[in-house]
């Protein structure tokens, strides 16, 4: 434990000296989350867009976080960083769990901010209950992101080597995992994939405490599902991580 908090440390010290990468993953989900209003806006009025709004919002953490985070495990081992650590008898379970809890903040301030901003800007009107169940549903996606970010970061050797990830993971998510339409009329294989992603699970919880008649036994499996994706990315992340090295 003791090497994962001075990785966690270093991050931290590391994320607070890369101003426009903070810049860019604190302040460039609220710009394109302010996009989506303008885009709702067009919308006829009879549409229900409220209800796109909390899960897209979720999807953009979703996505920004998966890539700034895989871009800079990736940069770490281009300098070298990461085969320092190991060298210097760090474990690469202590070395993933030390980037993920460096990035907790980051994931954490993320989720509140984004959160925040839609309530104000599309004037929801949701009860306490439900606003923090929404900030747990949005922070949970965040970190299960770092973990996916990690975990890809291990099979590239450059930036540009993660690109690729983006249409082979991202785009599904759009697709196949209830964000625009109902996985119920897509092809069962379809449905399979849909249901191997986080975003499916983070939707699904948002769609049911959004309802009125909402209770916490709706979603505690969707709940457990979702935090599981931490735990069997770390194990993944920490099995592939010597074979990238």
């Amino acid at each position: 434990m003791r090497h994962t908090f001075i990785i966690a440390q270093r991050v931290l010290a590391q994320l607070k000296g890369d101003r426009r990468f903070l810049a860019l993953s604190i302040i460039g989900p609220l710009i394109i989350i302010y996009f989506l209003k303008l885009l709702l806006d067009t919308f006829p009025p009879m549409a229900n867009v409220k209800s796109f709004t909390i899960p897209f919002c979720a999807f953009i953490v979703h996505f920004l976080s998966f890539i700034l985070c895989a871009i800079l495990l990736v940069q770490e081992r281009t300098r070298g960083t990461l085969e320092r650590m190991m060298i210097g008898g760090f474990s690469k379970t202590s070395i993933i769990g030390g980037y993920t809890l460096g990035y907790f903040g980051l994931a954490t301030v993320q989720a509140i901010s984004v959160l925040t901003e839609s309530i104000w800007l599309f004037k929801l009107s949701y009860d306490i209950q439900t606003v923090v169940l929404m900030f747990m549903v949005i922070w949970l996606l965040a970190i299960v992101s770092v973990m996916l970010g990690i975990f890809i970061s291990t099979f590239a050797k450059q930036e540009a080597h993660v690109l690729p990830f983006i249409p082979i993971i991202i785009l599904p998510s759009v697709f196949l995992t209830g964000l625009i339409i109902q996985p119920g009329g897509l092809p069962v294989w379809a449905q399979i994939i849909g249901k191997c992603l986080p975003l499916h699970y983070a939707v699904n919880i948002i769609n049911e405490i959004i309802k009125p008649e909402y209770t916490v036994s709706s979603t505690l499996v969707d709940f457990g599902i979702l935090t599981g994706y931490i735990f069997v990315l770390l194990v993944l992340a920490s099995l592939t991580l010597k074979d990238t090295e």
